[in-house]
């Protein structure tokens, strides 16, 4: 006889750092913001109720919010009401966690079944709450301190030994680890010697009705950006690791090639300074007026999904050439626009955007490279058709009801193996 899978009722979903009703695309706000908000709403439209505790950094926000009919964020306070760096958070890990063991004290006992904990710092609070609770802890990294390491950009801070230390930590506690990719999982098990069975590959997805294919033309007019002239867009948070100066440095290089392009490329950059970019927020505009290319740049503040899939269906090519992703959102939702995708071969991009068929990687960080495939690109209007076609097709194969599928199934392997512990420590002799 099938013995029935087990299927939680409520999460204690764990973001510290940052929160699911913060804007993507500024501050520490990005591709964990999406990720929590989107498993968070399909979730709970099958039934699981979803629970996310992250720091108030604000005095007026609500001790609880519903994200969604199912999804509640708890606001914990700790710390400072100031949006802190990560580097300061880990001073505020005990009160929040005491904040969290004391919110699940005011239920019956058995309130949470499950945690899911973001990044590690949450890791380090969930490990807590999976010992006092005596449920199982998923853990998703969504990026690893050694591995940025490996891959500084120029003017870079490289992360903490805490940082190292901490994410060994969470993942030798942690019933599962869950990657973003295959070769996040190498990752996780050759660097920080993560058990190859709790280790498990959950490709994170798009919002395939927001991001779908429409008329550039349209969405060009809709921005203000010109109908029929070449349109290079970077969408996310302006930071070392991002590699925006490889944007500029690119359409400096292509412009000083091709003269002609200083007057009708435009270069926008939509979203704002994150992590070290904060230290310098101009400096996108510094550079851009050093290599010559002011004009033919606009930055956009981050904005809502609706409108930045018009800034993807309106770009010619989007560009993601980070030093390290452990996916890649950004290239799968041009992508699922229709739009071409140029981005470094490095991490999760090699998943997210298919060589040759829906995008074009490049190895390095060279802006010569990147502005040949600009040109090459911008001057043939059959092989960017011919990428959009693949881009569509490869980004079909992201959809967020996909990723919970598979969640779910790291969700009942968690709970399985925990009550078959239970069981074994229940059946010893005392």
């Amino acid at each position: 006889m099938t013995v029935p899978q087990p299927s939680p009722r409520r999460i204690a979903t764990i973001s510290v750092h940052t929160s699911p009703l913060e804007q993507p695309g500024t501050g520490d706000a990005g591709g964990l913001n999406v990720y929590v908000v989107e498993v968070a709403k399909r979730l709970a439209a099958r039934g699981v109720e979803v629970e996310i505790f992250t720091r108030a950094v604000s005095r007026d926000a609500p001790p609880v919010a519903e994200l969604a009919p199912g999804v509640l964020v708890r606001h914990v306070h700790a710390g400072p009401f100031e949006d802190l760096d990560k580097a300061d958070l880990p001073a505020q890990l005990c009160h929040f966690t005491f904040e969290v063991l004391r919110t699940e004290a005011a239920y019956a006992p058995g309130r949470y079944d499950l945690v899911h904990a973001h990044y590690w710092l949450s890791g380090q609070v969930g490990a807590v709450a999976k010992e006092r609770w005596g449920v199982p802890l998923v853990q998703s990294m969504h990026t690893l301190g050694k591995v940025k390491n490996a891959a500084l950009a120029w003017g870079d801070a490289a992360e903490p030994e805490m940082r190292i230390r901490g994410e060994a930590e969470v993942v030798a506690t942690a019933d599962r680890l869950v990657a973003n990719t295959d070769e996040e999982a190498r990752q996780l098990i050759g660097h920080y010697g993560a058990d190859p069975a709790k280790v498990w590959t959950v490709n994170p997805g798009v919002d395939l009705s927001v991001f779908t294919p429409g008329p550039a033309s349209e969405a060009r007019q809709r921005l203000g950006l010109p109908v029929d002239q070449p349109v290079v867009v970077f969408a996310g948070r302006v930071q070392p690791l991002k590699a925006p100066d490889v944007v500029l440095r690119a359409a400096a290089q292509l412009i000083r090639d091709h003269p002609a392009l200083a007057r009708t490329l435009t270069v926008a950059f939509v979203g704002g300074p994150s992590g070290t970019g904060r230290a310098d927020p101009d400096g996108l505009t510094e550079l851009s007026r050093t290599l010559g290319v002011a004009d033919a740049v606009r930055l956009e503040p981050p904005c809502p999904q609706s409108e930045l899939a018009d800034w993807y269906r309106a770009a010619t090519v989007v560009m993601v050439p980070s030093y390290s992703e452990s996916f890649g959102l950004v290239a799968v939702e041009a992508q699922a626009c229709g739009t071409p995708v140029l981005a470094a071969s490095v991490g999760g991009l090699r998943t997210a955007v298919q060589d040759g068929v829906s995008g074009v990687l490049v190895q390095g960080h060279d802006p010569a490279s990147y502005a040949q495939v600009l040109r090459d690109l911008i001057a043939a209007p059959e092989l960017r058709e011919r990428l959009s076609r693949g881009a569509v097709a490869h980004a079909s194969r992201f959809g967020w009801g996909g990723t919970v599928d598979r969640l779910m199934a790291v969700y009942a392997g968690a709970m399985s193996t925990a009550e078959a512990a239970d069981r074994f420590t229940r059946a010893l002799p005392s």
